[in-house]
């Protein structure tokens, strides 16, 4: 019996030990994922006030932390505005890896593929980007398509997708700027 009640405690020792550890592990991702969240919070507000290279770094320590699709993307957008528009790609392309259901990665993508000028290439990311399950607003890759059709001069496309984004988001001026051109070249 005393062999059998040592082996018992050994198996809820280690079973014990087992629930501890999963308890600490979600708790230590509670606080790495609190952490990230600060740090991406900070890392937007240097973006927005144009301090870049504080953003980049802050973003950094977001995803070492705890990496998300958000912070990889808003740093990829930190990037395109110094000009790294390769770098910026690259960091989408980690936000889709982090999580393939985010719309902005996608997005973003083409809409740098469309700033370099590889209106071909950028098609597809935008509609992958439409494709996508979460995404806070679909204005924006139909705007971006309008764009590409319109750099291509498929002017009917253009309006189709410059009308779209509007109907998600009727105040988007630069939709309705676009729409506004392709009426005057149709008429």
């Amino acid at each position: 019996m005393t062999a059998h009640n040592s082996d018992i405690e050994a198996t809820l020792n280690e079973e014990s030990c087992a629930v501890t550890d999963r308890t600490y592990n979600r708790m230590d991702e509670e606080v790495r994922k609190e952490l990230a969240s600060r740090f991406f919070e900070e890392a937007y507000r240097k973006q927005m006030k144009g301090e870049l290279e504080a953003a980049v770094e802050l973003y950094g320590k977001s995803i070492e932390s705890f990496p998300t699709a958000e912070a990889y993307t808003f740093r990829g957008w930190t990037y395109s505005h110094m000009g790294r528009l390769d770098d910026a790609i690259a960091e989408c392309r980690k936000a889709i890896e982090v999580d393939p259901e985010f719309g902005n990665p996608y997005n973003d993508i083409g809409a740098y593929l469309l700033q370099q000028g590889r209106v071909d290439e950028s098609i597809p990311w935008f509609r992958l980007a439409l494709e996508a399950p979460r995404y806070e607003s679909y204005c924006f890759p139909h705007m971006n398509l309008g764009r590409a059709y319109e750099a291509k001069h498929e002017w009917m496309n253009a309006r189709d997708e410059y009308r779209k984004s509007l109907v998600d988001r009727p105040d988007y001026t630069p939709a309705k700027q676009g729409l506004a051109r392709i009426r005057a070249l149709l008429n």
